[in-house]
């Protein structure tokens, strides 16, 4: 399990942050939000921890962070779906990772729930999340649990129980309910971006990333280009302008 130093010399990025927060400023907070909400999603962990981002995952989720974060300043009205087709793009584009468990879907929202309470000067969740990142013992927590529920991703969690699910439910007494519906039954201390459900990854980990020459967006090495995951406004006849999530056309 990962442990967050406390020491000066080789303080945690994460830690750095909280100090640049302890001024209360909406904006800091709010950033922090977003670094304690993406590194506790144990789908993008998993990811850095298994080099599916090459090297540089690490900073690779660093810089998602930050895109992120951006991404409000470019766009104001932004929304949760587009934060989740931001993801979702990210995880594809850079850690060659198929999210498609709806645990995007939640950490945009997360990261919205956040948004509005420190605008209204309430850092409350964030801190509460801080102090339980600190508990969990960072990321190694998180990527944990969603081993042990992708193992367990075949099984449809039904409440029948017949049959060979028997030795099944014998290995699974410590749980208190079977794994299935992710987002209905299984929890991890209260934390909902602590759980996955199975997905089916498809990981390229020796093979070297492939771009066209005319792509310009670098991650990590350059400026993040907003057009490359978001649509550009529509008009429509009656003038109207309106901006269609790539999810939804």
């Amino acid at each position: 399990m990962a442990s967050i130093s406390t020491t000066s010399a080789n303080q945690n990025p994460i830690e750095k942050q909280r100090e640049q927060a302890g001024n209360k400023q909406s904006s800091t907070q709010f950033d922090l939000g977003i670094t304690l909400i993406l590194n506790s999603w144990p789908a993008l962990n998993l990811a850095v921890q298994s080099s599916w981002g090459g090297p540089s995952s690490s900073d690779k989720r660093d810089w998602l962070c930050g895109a992120i974060s951006d991404l409000f300043v470019d766009r104001p009205e932004t929304d949760a779906e587009d934060i989740e087709d931001v993801l979702i793009q990210v995880m594809n584009d850079e850690f060659d990772v198929v999210v498609d468990d709806e645990s995007a879907g939640e950490i945009g929202r997360r990261i919205m729930e956040v948004r509005m309470e420190t605008q209204m000067g309430d850092f409350t969740r964030v801190t509460r999340m801080w102090e339980e990142w600190k508990a969990k013992g960072g990321a190694g927590a998180t990527v944990g649990a969603f081993r042990k529920v992708e193992v367990n991703g075949d099984d449809d969690g039904d409440d029948n129980g017949e049959g060979a699910e028997d030795e099944d439910e014998e290995e699974e007494d410590d749980n208190e309910s079977d794994i299935g519906d992710w987002a209905d039954d299984v929890e991890m201390e209260d934390a909902p971006v602590a759980v996955t459900a199975s997905r089916n990854y498809s990981p390229q980990t020796e093979a070297p990333k492939r771009e066209s020459p005319n792509e310009i967006r670098r991650a990590i090495d350059g400026p993040w280009e907003r057009g490359k995951f978001l649509p550009e406004p529509i008009v429509d006849e009656d003038g109207f302008t309106k901006v269609v999530s790539k999810r939804r056309r």
